[in-house]
Order: structure tokens, then sequence, then C-alpha cells
């Protein structure tokens, strides 16, 4: 009989390779709302579809007009005159037949204002092409739910922004693009130690010798290093880990004094610093087990991530003796194949015990607490034990917070105008210290001053982007002023140097600006639509960290800054 295909296995098997299918699970499970389908919003609609999400709806009150057709894919000339809305949601949908599409022909900044109850029904929202002040209220509207995420995302000529916006966002897999094997040698369990000293390595013929896992191999000097040192493990001093070294490196097989080929002992020697090096609990971790969400903050109606925090706190302070569960797998290793399922075996089942043990503080928990005994499963307490070093918890601040003059983190945008904040322009000798990447965020939200006072953006059609310096320049300093920031604009041929505490936007950035007319450019939509699409994945699948502030892209420079405001 021929093997059964599951054609979704087959439609996703690469991205199913990076977030697994529990993660892809949470993917198909996803509502999206997306408001304004422009270039931005279609390319990071599309990448979301093509992932496969559950389903989406479109809110824009747009009609094709000549214009889409030089910047969206997704609108066609035989579409013109037609609703943007319903154009691009039906092209999408032949892109992936599982997902489910809808959309509203409406305005969002009307729907913002009159029927803020339309977005309690979606996971995530992703609001493009929108101006400050509707985003405000926007994040206030999604923060209320309890459910929808807000992710807002916007193309400005040759600048792009995202920002994501919600209470805390809790990372299971935070997928750290290096880490350490946890394979506690400096603090072994009595199980393997007694597994590792029942070998006689000298009595051990060539074969098995060169192919005993180098655990194995460590554990036994490190017993040889405690015999001789009064019970100490080698310290973590160089010459510590130099003489341990030595010592592993003495317990290799010789022919005529000649030290043989063994693999097992190269490993040995690569991975001597695991007994060297005490244990210790990753600092992002360790800010999760004393943080009060997860102590005396801990309610009936806690979130399913702070009551497994807490569990692995009461572990950590009783079983686990200072440390977390075992995560239970182990790397390679130069070894027979049953020398190292045997191994395997013995990480595994310490590793299933820590579980076990995570588990019973859960159910005890889940009691005092007054919630059901089975409302977190045994694979949801296996999965936080084996990433429990890698947990994190993103904090995000309102956008009211941020734009706020009383709670604006001026001293933190005014470092970023010093230092460059990520690259500028690069007109002639040296870079302004406001020709950054810091100085476009102040821009983008000049440019939103600029549309509440005119009705339109700088630089619009039919208008000379010279005659609309003057008062871009002042919305400019309006927003740092605001900020606490001492603010002005700088020409491009006065003094680099500023005083103490100063902010200084540059003309060539504001003249950009008012250049760029608010034009969504297809390269930098399809790029910003690429980046929020990730971090769309980010903030539903719960793996990989997001971005914790705001992305500004700057085409022009080529570069990227997070400001954290």
């Amino acid at each position: 009989m021929a093997p059964v295909h599951d054609p979704k296995a087959k439609r996703y098997d690469r991205q199913l390779r990076i977030w697994g299918t529990h993660g892809q699970q949470r993917l198909e499970s996803c509502s999206i709302c997306l408001l304004k389908c422009g270039p931005t919003g279609s390319e990071t609609l599309k990448n979301l579809v093509l992932g496969g999400i559950a389903s989406f709806t479109i809110v824009d009150g747009e009609k094709v007009d000549a214009r889409d057709l030089g910047n969206n894919f997704l609108v066609s000339a035989s579409s013109l005159g037609e609703p943007r809305a319903k154009v691009v949601t039906e092209l999408l949908q032949e892109l992936n037949e599982s997902v489910s599409g809808s959309y509203v022909e409406e305005v969002p900044e009307v729907l913002i204002a009159d029927n803020p109850q339309f977005f309690h029904s979606f996971d995530l929202v992703i609001a493009t092409q929108m101006r400050e002040q509707d985003m405000v209220k926007l994040d206030e509207i999604c923060r209320s739910t309890g459910r929808a995420k807000l992710l807002i995302v916007r193309s400005y000529g040759l600048v792009g922004y995202l920002r994501a916006s919600l209470p805390e966002h809790h990372i299971v897999e935070s997928k750290p693009d290096s880490q350490l094997d946890d394979l506690r040698l400096h603090q072994p369990w009595p199980e393997l130690v007694q597994f590792a000293t029942s070998f006689d390595l000298p009595s051990l013929d060539d074969i098995a010798h060169s192919h005993m896992p180098y655990v194995v191999i460590l554990l036994q000097a490190a017993e040889r290093w405690r015999e001789a040192h009064d019970g100490q493990l080698p310290g973590t001093a160089s010459s510590d880990k130099s003489a341990f070294k030595a010592l592993v490196a003495s317990m290799r097989r010789t022919a005529d004094g000649i030290p043989l080929q063994e693999d097992n002992f190269d490993e040995a020697l690569k991975a001597a610093f695991h007994v060297s090096t005490p244990y210790r609990i990753p600092s992002e971790v360790r800010a999760l087990l004393d943080d009060e969400a997860a102590g005396p903050g801990l309610r009936p109606g806690s979130n399913e991530f702070w009551i497994m925090v807490a569990a692995l706190k009461e572990f950590v302070e009783s079983e686990g003796a200072g440390t977390l569960p075992l995560e239970g797998s182990i790397p390679d290793m130069h070894a027979t194949t049953e020398m190292y399922l045997r191994v395997q075996h013995l990480y595994k089942e310490k590793a299933e015990r820590d579980v076990a043990a995570v588990e019973a503080h859960v159910r005890q928990m889940l009691g005092r607490l007054g919630q059901p005994a089975d409302s977190i499963s045994h694979d949801t307490v296996r999965l936080y034990c084996r990433h429990a070093r890698h947990l994190r918890c993103v904090r995000y601040r309102t956008l009211a917070e941020e734009t706020g003059s009383e709670t604006a983190r001026g001293n933190v945008l005014a470092a970023a105008l010093s230092a460059g904040g990520g690259g500028g322009l690069g007109f002639g000798g040296d870079m302004p210290p406001g020709s950054s990447d810091a100085a476009l965020y102040v821009l983008l939200r000049a440019a939103d001053r600029f549309h509440a006072l005119t009705g339109r953006y700088p630089g619009s059609p039919a208008v000379d982007p010279q005659e609309d310096l003057p008062l871009m320049r002042q919305a400019a300093m309006q927003v740092l002023s605001e900020a606490g920031v001492g603010g002005a604009a700088k020409s491009p041929d006065s003094s680099s140097g500023s005083g103490a505490g100063s902010a200084v936007v540059s003309e060539d950035l504001l003249a950009e600006m008012c250049r760029a007319g608010a034009a969504e450019l297809h390269v930098v939509a399809a790029f910003m639509g690429g980046v929020a699409a990730q971090e769309a994945i980010k903030l539903v699948t719960r793996q990989f960290v997001p971005l914790a502030g705001t992305l500004i892209f700057n085409a022009m420079a080529c570069t990227t800054t997070v400001l954290e405001l």
C-alpha cells in the first residue's frame, strides 16, 4: 500500500521544520484583521496567507486607482474602480485555498471611532499606513479586548516603520542563535555518576575505548580531579582549565608513547569546560522567576505562562536545588549506538522525572487558584520544562505612553538622536548627529502632525515640497519639545557640533520627507511586509523573540534601528 501523505505537511514542509506542528497549529487557528490593503498591507498579508493562517478580514474604503497599479501586485488594470479590499481579498484567496478571507468596505479610521467592538473577534490586528492619533485609539481598543495583538506597519517614501503593541508577550521557545548543551557535568545527578564510574576505561579494548561517550570520560576525569583536590572540581581559572584538559588528555590511549587518534577524546577536550563551569540560571529567566506576576501577583485569572513560571520557581527552590528542569536532549557523540542510547536514556529519564515534579507543582497551584487541575496539559508542562532556559517575556508600553508629553522617554530619544541612531543620508563630510534613523522616527510623527493641520501630507501632488518645509520643521520641533528633547533643525552647511542635551534634525532629512510625499514605494513596502509577517508569526506562534520597540528602516542608508521608547 502506498504511504499516505498529509497535503498540509507537504505544503508547509519548510516552515514546519522551523516552528514545528504546534507552531503551525497556532498559525492555522489565527484570525487576522488588516487595516488598509495598499502595497504595505497586501505584502504583509500575502506572506501570512501563504503561511497558512486560519482567516483574514480586510478593512479598506478605497477604490483601485491608477496609483495602485504601479505599486501593488495584488490589483490589476481590469479592477480599476472596484473596491480595493474586494480585489485584494479575491487574489489572496487564490494563493491558499485553505485560508478563509473576507472584507469590509469601510474607512478604518471610521470603524475605529464608530465600532470598536469589531476588533474583539481577532487574534491579530495589522494596521498599515495610519496616523498616530488613530493608532493611539486602536491600541487602547486592542488592549481592552484581552485577545487582539496590534502590529503597526508603515512605508513612507524610503522609510519604513514597525511596532507591536500589547500588554505583554510570552515566549516559550525563544530559540537563541547559539546555546550550550544542558549536560549538567558540573552538577551531575547520582544515576549519571553511577553509570559513568561503572566502566573501567583502562581494561577496555581499543574499539570500546575509542567509542566511549565523552560524558563518561569527563565524569571519570572529574572524579580523579576530586580525589586529588580535596573533593573540589576544577575552577574557572585558566590554570585549572588547562590542568583539567591535561588530565583528560592523559587518559587517551597511546602506542609507543604516541597518543592514538580517538575522536571521543577530542570531543571530551572541547567539552571540558562543562565540568568547570558552575550551573547558572540565565538572567532573563531569573528575572521571570522573581517577577511579581509569578509570586504575589499570581491570581485565579493568571495566564498559563505565569502559572508555569511559578511552578518552575517552586521546582528550582525544592527538587531542582537551584537548577531548572533538565532539557533531556544530548548532542551527537562519537560512540557506539548502544552506548549513545544508554546515555540518552539517562538524560531522558531524568528529564521526565523533572517534568513529573514540575507537573505536581502545577496541579497544586491550579487547585489553590481554583482552576481545573487539567487546564494545563502534560504536554504543555513538558514543553515549558524543555525550554525553561529560554523563556522570555516582552512588555510593551502603550502608544499613548510613548507619545504623551508626560510619559515620553525623551532621554532615550535624545540619546538615539545624538548617537546617530543607526545611519544617516551621508550627504558629504561628517554625518550630523540628527541624520539618523531616530530622526526619521521624529519626522514620521511630524508628518502626522502636518496632516492633522492641513488634511494632507507634506509634498503631496500639485504642491511644491519646498513650500511645506517650514510647517514640517515646526511640527518636528513640536514633537521633540513634547518629548522633552531640546530640538532644532540643522542645515547641511552648519556646524556639526551641538550643545549638551540638544537634539538635531537634519535639514536634508526634512527635505527628503517632504519630497517623498507619503508615497508607498513597492520596494520598501515589500521589505516591510516581509519583516511585519515575520514579527506577526513570532507573536502568533510564541516562538523567537519579537522586536521590543519601534523598528525604523532607512532605505537610503540601508540600516535598521530599534528604538525602545
